[in-house]
Order: structure tokens, then sequence, then C-alpha cells
């Protein structure tokens, strides 16, 4: 599912933490469709958050903390606790069609902690920014 020519909507991330962004990735995907673990990991949450199906996937061992990838309108259909292999399927796209301008669609996010990170960097698509050769920030 997805790929770059199933992106919707990429990372956008907001200036400040409460601040309007975009804070994951949506991908095309039709109700029904299987959604799949993005690396391995240990189911840690599923269920509704603000009336919408979750599935987050922990990934130990990928830093402190470590990452956690989420994916929602997913109804998940495997337990929490459950360890699960990349590609694996953790659940299945519930319609929602409110997200992606009346589309439906797979919102795809990327944590360590609580900030949010572009999921796509995963796979090494993410978005690139240059630092200066002095190694400053500016």
């Amino acid at each position: 599912m997805g790929g770059p020519d199933g992106v919707l909507g990429r990372f956008e991330p907001p200036a400040k933490v409460w601040a309007a962004g975009h804070r994951g990735v949506d991908l095309a995907a039709a109700p029904g469709a299987e959604v799949r673990a993005a690396a391995p990991g240990v189911v840690t949450f599923s269920g509704p958050v603000a009336g919408r199906p979750v599935v987050t996937v922990s990934h130990p061992g990928s830093g402190s903390p470590p990452l956690r990838t989420t994916y929602l309108p997913v109804t998940g259909t495997v337990p929490v606790g459950t360890p699960v292999a990349a590609g694996q399927t953790i659940g299945l796209l519930a319609p929602d069609g409110r997200h992606c301008a009346g589309r439906d669609c797979l919102h795809w996010g990327l944590l360590r902690g609580t900030r949010y990170l572009d999921p796509l960097a995963l796979f090494g698509a993410g978005t690139a920014r240059l630092l200066p050769l002095d190694g400053g920030d500016g």
C-alpha cells in the first residue's frame, strides 16, 4: 500500500509543538485494505482515539526512547502485546473520508517520545535538510 505514487499528504512538522502541521504521511488506500507494520516491533495500543480506530507499534532497540509508528483509521487485528514482523498485517483500513479531503487514506505517523518525525525517513525517503559545513543550525 502506498509507495511514492500513493502519497497523498506529506509530513509537515509544526513550527511549535502546539501549532498546525501534518504529523504524518497520508497514503492512498481503500477501506478494508490490509495495513502492515512498517518495521518489527510490538503492538502497544489498538483502540479508538477521538472516535477513530488507531493501532500503535513500538519498536524496541530503535533508540531511547524507542520509535513508535501509528496507523489510523485502522481496526486492529492483532492483540496488544503481540510481537510483529515488518510487513505483518496489523489491521484493516476503516472507512473514514474525513482526513484526506473526502478520500479514504491511511494516516501513518512516527514518534520518538512526544516528537513527531517523518515516517518516510524509515525507508530513506524522508525530507532532506542540508546543514552548513560548520555544523551550525542556521
